[in-house]
């Protein structure tokens, strides 16, 4: 027969191993990014603070629903042929498990509204203003007020050289069909649709060299609807300007 403290420890061991299994494969499986960029733009990181907030309150209920699951497993499973305690009309505990998922949604839904809200604004007065045309299937980048204007082909793909540190304001129409203004390390992507005038603000933080893609499908060559975007100094920004005057195709 087994001494009471030695019965204790013993079934409190399959809690402790199924604990430290779990701890485990989460820490191994998982970083602090979560299988997104942190963003090159302002408006980027604020996506992905969201992004990063979200994973980490949903990893938070997973592990209490998943701990409270194998503690009943073990704490209430079946030892012989007596049924458990029979308990009905919890109250307490039923207006509890209902009310916290309500708090947590609505935690969730205000930061995700702010940080829209934060993407979405754009400044009274950009430091720059690009009219960005979609069209089957390249496109045009045109530099408002500085006479340069890129536009891609299907032998060479565009350039939009962006100011690091200066708000660039982008313009986005189509000539044609719905395309889409995607670049991945930005985080964020917009429609050109035909018709309407769609602005958002870049506010590049990371200098370096990213791939834009058109992310709707918009025909047959929609996969090579593809583009570049090079931030660079505003030494090298204006630089460039001046090499480019005046010599777009």
């Amino acid at each position: 027969m087994q001494e009471p403290e030695l019965a204790t420890a013993t079934k409190g061991r399959p809690m402790r191993r199924a604990a430290l299994a779990l701890g485990v494969l989460a820490l191994s499986g998982c970083s602090l990014e979560f299988g997104s960029d942190r963003g090159a733009t302002r408006q980027g990181r604020d996506i992905f603070g969201l992004w990063q907030g979200s994973v980490l309150v949903a990893l938070i209920v997973g592990g209490l629903v998943w701990g409270l699951i194998v503690y009943a497993i073990f704490r209430y499973r079946r030892r012989n042929d007596d049924l458990p305690t029979q308990s009905q009309y919890l109250i307490k505990l039923e207006l509890f498990y209902t009310v916290v998922p309500i708090v947590i949604v609505a935690i969730l839904f205000g930061f995700a509204y702010r940080t829209q809200d934060e993407v979405d604004a754009l400044s009274p007065d950009p430091d720059l203003v690009i009219e960005v045309r979609g069209f089957q299937w390249q496109w045009q980048f045109q530099y408002r007020g500085e006479d340069v204007t890129v536009t891609g082909a299907p032998e060479r793909l565009p350039v939009m050289v962006l100011p690091v540190h200066q708000t660039a304001r982008v313009i986005l129409t189509s000539r044609d069909v719905i395309h889409s203004f995607y670049v991945p390390a930005f985080n964020e992507k917009r429609d050109l649709i035909p018709g309407v005038r769609n602005k958002i603000d870049l506010d590049p933080i990371e200098i370096g060299t990213y791939v834009g893609r058109c992310a709707e499908f918009c025909g047959l060559d929609h996969a090579r609807m593809d583009f570049t975007v090079k931030v660079v100094s505003e030494a090298d920004y204006r630089a460039w300007l001046a090499d480019r005057r005046g010599d777009s195709p």
